[in-house]
C-alpha cells in the first residue's frame, strides 16, 4: 500500500472545534498601591470555543504542536454608517503555541466596553450585542482547517458574504489585549508573542 506525502507526514488527524459560547464578563477589580480609586466595572464580552486536535500519523512524541492560528470573524449590526452595508465584519488573528494533542482547549476573542459602546450605544454587553461569530482554525500538518460558526452551515461561512462590510475601527482582541490576561491560565493555550 503506497500513502500519499500528504498523509504520511499528518500530524494532525482532525480539529474539533465546538459552536462559539458567549459570556458577559465585568472588569476585574485590582487592588494595587494607589489608594482607593472609585470606579464602577464594565462590561466586556468574551466569545469562547473549546477545540481538541486529533493526532495523526506522525504526531510529534512530545504530544504537541508548535502553532495553531485561529482567524476570527464578528459580525455586529451597522447601526452607524447608514449609507454602509447592513453588517460590519471584523477579523482578528490569533497566533497559539505549545498546542497540545488530544486534549481539550479553549480559544477566546474579546470586545472591549468602548467598543461594546460604540457599535450598539449600550454599556451592557451580551450575546445580542453581535450578529454571528465564526472562526477558521488552521494547524501545520492538519488534513484539513476547521471551521465553527454560532450562525448557519460551515460549509458556506456568512463571513464570505458580500453583504459585510470590512472594517478595523472596532477591534477584537486577544487574551493577552485584555485585564483577563492572568485569569484562567491554564484553560487557554499561550498566545505568541508578537516579534518586537
Amino acid at each position: 500500500m503506497v500513502l500519499a506525502p500528504a498523509v504520511m507526514s499528518q500530524t494532525v488527524k482532525k480539529i474539533e472545534a465546538s459552536d462559539p459560547t458567549f459570556e458577559d464578563l465585568q472588569s476585574p477589580s485590582v487592588g494595587g498601591n494607589t489608594g482607593k480609586k472609585s470606579w464602577k466595572p464594565k462590561d466586556w464580552l468574551e466569545v469562547e470555543v473549546k477545540v481538541k486536535l486529533e493526532p495523526g500519523r506522525t504526531a510529534p512524541r512530545d504530544g504537541h504542536v508548535d502553532r495553531l492560528t485561529v482567524r476570527w470573524f464578528v459580525a455586529v449590526e451597522n447601526k452607524i454608517d447608514k449609507a454602509g452595508q447592513k453588517y460590519f465584519l471584523m477579523e482578528k488573528e490569533v497566533t497559539h503555541v505549545n498546542v497540545p494533542l488530544d486534549e481539550d482547549f479553549y480559544l477566546s476573542c474579546y470586545l472591549s466596553p468602548a467598543t461594546i459602546k460604540r457599535l450598539t450605544g449600550s454599556e451592557r454587553a451580551g450575546k445580542n450585542s453581535i450578529t454571528a461569530v465564526g472562526g477558521e482554525i488552521t494547524v501545520a500538518g492538519a488534513s484539513a482547517p476547521a471551521r465553527f460558526t454560532s450562525q448557519g452551515s460551515i460549509s458556506k461561512p456568512w463571513w464570505q458574504s458580500p453583504t459585510m462590510q470590512r472594517t478595523n475601527k472596532y477591534p477584537l482582541l486577544d487574551k493577552s489585549e485584555t485585564p483577563f490576561k492572568f485569569l484562567w491560565w491554564d484553560r487557554y493555550l499561550e498566545i505568541e508573542s508578537e516579534p518586537g
